[in-house]
């Protein structure tokens, strides 16, 4: 009877530890969307519009954009990884839940579509961003963004439709080192020249 009740404490302490570790592994909270519409509203629009469709070239449109990718970059832009006068600034105010519900509060809003302007940049583009250029071993920009610009969760923004000013700046920040956080983009970036930057950029503004 001894080792019958000995055993018995065991396996009952046994559950409360496995029980206590698994209460402790909590499900990520979701996102509060009016929350997240509210500091949008405070802290993001006046540069990126009250839906996240940035009327200014040289700031980004958010909306539709992966809550992942967003979610991320404003880690990093808090933690002084990624750098920006503003930017940094601004994340320096956000928990981890403001950015999680601005994020996919503004994943929620509808991208508005761009245009690419030079047609003769355009077809440039559209050659290094589907096909790369192989003797350069400069990859295709569709591997990672996908064929249409919506990129994949996470890992790679989606691009169609941005401005092409924003994504020149970016572009050439990777190239320059000024931006250093994606080794990846700052590896494919090192190898293209101005007007490469600026076919691709022209390129994925018109692109859906």
């Amino acid at each position: 009877m001894k080792l019958i009740a000995t055993f018995t404490v065991a396996a009952a302490l046994v559950t409360t530890v496995f029980s206590s570790a698994a209460g402790d592994i909590a499900a990520p909270a979701q996102p509060d969307l009016a929350k997240g519409a509210a500091s949008f509203g405070a802290v993001c629009a006046a540069c990126h519009a009250p839906d996240g469709n940035s009327l200014i070239p040289t700031n980004p449109k958010l909306a539709q954009q992966h809550p992942e990718y967003i979610i991320k970059q404003l880690t990093e832009f808090k933690a002084g990884k990624r750098e920006n006068a503003i930017m940094n600034g601004m994340a320096a105010t956000l928990s981890d839940s403001d950015m999680r519900n601005i994020a996919y509060w503004v994943n929620n809003n509808k991208a508005t579509p761009g245009a690419a302007k030079e047609r003769e940049l355009v077809l440039l583009g559209e050659k290094i961003y589907r096909g790369g250029i192989a003797d350069r071993q400069i990859p295709a920009c569709a591997g990672c963004h996908s064929p249409n610009g919506a990129g994949i969760p996470a890992q790679y923004p989606r691009l169609s439709g941005q401005h092409a000013d924003y994504a020149v700046a970016q572009l050439t920040a990777f190239r320059d080192g000024l931006r250093k956080n994606s080794l990846q983009m700052t590896q494919v970036a090192a190898k293209l020249n101005d007007r490469e930057i600026k076919a691709v950029a022209d390129y994925i503004s018109g692109l859906h």
